[in-house]
């Protein structure tokens, strides 16, 4: 969580470069979660979050009209369950004995008493702390007081308990500790948790002022769900691969990759949802929550549910999307294809039915298609039920909609037998020329050897420019592009042999950027913004300058 202003911003972004934090120095590719197992979040947690709309604008009052409206809207009989006070609700003082207290302004009637309101309309009670000594408002001095869980952890779970908390948001706040601290400090309060003995939905953010260490492990051995980036905003593309802020798009980017890590009891969070919020028209608020339900992703509202309009609430209540997203197998979309512009995810579904989206990623409408032996189908005869019109269709295999831009179609697809994804077909082979120099990025000589660099030459048909593309990997030559493990801006891009490491996979932006997998905020970039032959190639903190972004030829 960030406070939304500019100068917040940017002073998160100092504080990161002046402290010189440290990050995990082996990263392993997704691979199967071990969960949690406390006996929540079988299926992504639904709900709500006061912060997108409200930040540390916050009251007893408010939060009890969000409960009720989760109840008049017909949000909590579409499955809503949480409603989340986020950060600001706490007294800046702990009491003489160290125990958490509510603000006594802002919440008079103390924090059992919201728990029991909420309650009381079949919902449930979810709460804000931090690991270390301030909770992100505090760090940032938006709010007073020096109220984390550092040192207090036990007495804060019993606390919790106590009120009736049935989830806990727990947000890093401090551009300290290498990930290796974050996982021991965020399982200090797992543990505490569970010695309450109530069953408490944990959710982790180890991104909030820190190097963005959510995607670089599988978190499920300590907390339910985990943020996946930097903080969402009601944008569709703010241009960042992972720092503040982000939009929908470029969240996308960095979820999907992390499919292997979700099942029952763990998910990946890809940030509060911003549907309802303005910001972006209803074609892209339609894909925003298409995509989240699909990446099984927490729905957890962040609009004012007193106030939504009709498009808002079809969007949130569709109850086809959210069949999807809380079907009891617990998987994530995987990949099926991408382009650049086509992407193909394909979720697999507990009754042998698979839910495919098809999604634009580009500025203009398109047709997008698949075959449903790609995504895991077999036999001839298939139903293909589209998620926002409820028509059905039916089809011997191809799976194909046009797609307005930013827009993602969704079918059920059901009949025939399941089967594990057939490979994709091999993509075309492509080069990628630099947008301020013309030129196409080269391997140095043709040399094949690992570890030879890259760099810019004029653009040519040999096979030392000619890339294909498989899943986020980029092959040239029978080789990966590659970056060392230990990279970091100013580190030249090499290539290697191909190894399935996240190392070796890249995520096409919308803004023609070209970022790691590995090391998300790093983007392929010609050294010094030169635009002669023979200048390398290497990566640098992502921007939006002309020798970042590059485009298929």
């Amino acid at each position: 969580m960030r406070a939304r202003t500019r100068w917040l911003a940017a002073l998160s972004v100092a504080l990161l470069g002046a402290a010189g934090v440290a990050v995990v120095d082996t990263v392993a590719a997704p691979r199967a979660a071990q969960a949690l197992e406390n006996g929540v979040a079988r299926t992504p947690p639904m709900g709500w979050n006061s912060w997108n709309t409200f930040f540390c604008n916050i009251n007893e009052a408010l939060i009890r009209q969000m409960a009720d409206a989760m109840v008049s809207s017909g949000m909590r009989d579409a499955g809503y369950q949480y409603v989340v006070v986020d950060d600001c609700w706490m007294n800046p003082n702990r009491d003489s004995a160290g125990n958490l207290q509510a603000d006594p302004t802002r919440f008079p009637s103390g924090m059992k008493a919201l728990g029991d309101y909420i309650h009381a309309r079949g919902l449930k009670f979810g709460i804000y702390q931090a690991p270390l000594d301030k909770t992100c408002a505090q760090y940032f001095g938006s709010y007073p007081g020096a109220t984390g869980a550092m040192g207090h952890e036990a007495q804060d779970a019993r606390q919790f308990a106590a009120w009736g908390v049935d989830y806990l948001k727990y947000d890093w706040c401090s551009p300290t500790g290498t990930i290796n601290e974050q996982v021991n400090r965020f399982a200090i309060m797992r543990d505490a948790l569970a010695a309450t003995g109530r069953p408490i939905l944990y959710s982790i953010n180890p991104n909030s002022i820190h190097e963005k260490t959510g995607p670089m492990r599988n978190w499920g051995d300590v907390a339910n769900i985990w943020r996946t980036t930097e903080d969402i905003t009601n944008a569709w593309d703010t241009g960042q691969t992972n720092g503040y802020p982000m939009g929908i798009q470029n969240i996308i980017n960095v979820n999907v990759p992390l499919a292997g890590y979700a099942r029952p009891g763990s998910f990946n969070d890809p940030d509060m949802m911003e549907v309802g919020r303005g910001g972006m028209n209803d074609t892209e608020m339609r894909s925003h929550f298409a995509m989240w339900a699909i990446m099984a992703a927490p729905l957890i509202a962040g609009n004012d549910l007193r106030s939504m309009n009709s498009a808002t609430q079809t969007i949130l209540k569709n109850a086809n999307l959210i069949a999807i997203n809380q079907d009891t197998l617990g998987l994530q979309a995987t990949q099926i294809s991408n382009d650049g512009t086509r992407r193909v995810l394909a979720k697999r579904l507990a009754n042998g039915d698979i839910a495919v989206a098809l999604f634009n990623q580009g500025s203009s409408t398109t047709t997008i298609s698949t075959t449903a032996a790609a995504i895991g189908k077999s036999g001839t005869s298939f139903t293909l039920l589209d998620a926002w019109t409820n028509g059905t269709s039916t089809t011997t295999g191809t799976i194909s909609a046009s797609v307005p831009a930013h827009g993602t179609v969704v079918y059920r697809v059901s009949g025939g037998g399941t089967t594990p994804p057939t490979t994709p077909p091999p993509p075309t082979t492509f080069r990628l020329r630099s947008e301020s120099s013309g030129r196409c990025l080269d391997l140095d000589n043709s040399n094949t050897a690992n570890g030879t660099g890259m760099l810019i030459w004029d653009c040519h048909t040999g096979a030392n420019q000619q890339f294909t593309q498989s899943g986020q990997a980029l092959q040239l030559m029978g080789k990966c592009l590659n970056l060392p493990t230990n990279a970091t801006a100013g580190t030249r891009v090499q290539i290697w042999d191909c190894n399935g490491g996240t190392n070796q996979q890249w995520t096409f932006n919308g803004n023609g950027t070209i970022s790691s997998v590995r090391f998300p905020s790093l983007c392929l970039d010609v050294n010094n913004a030169g635009t002669t032959n023979g200048t390398t190639v290497l990566v640098w903190t992502c921007h939006t300058a002309a020798n970042q972004r590059w485009s298929r030829i």
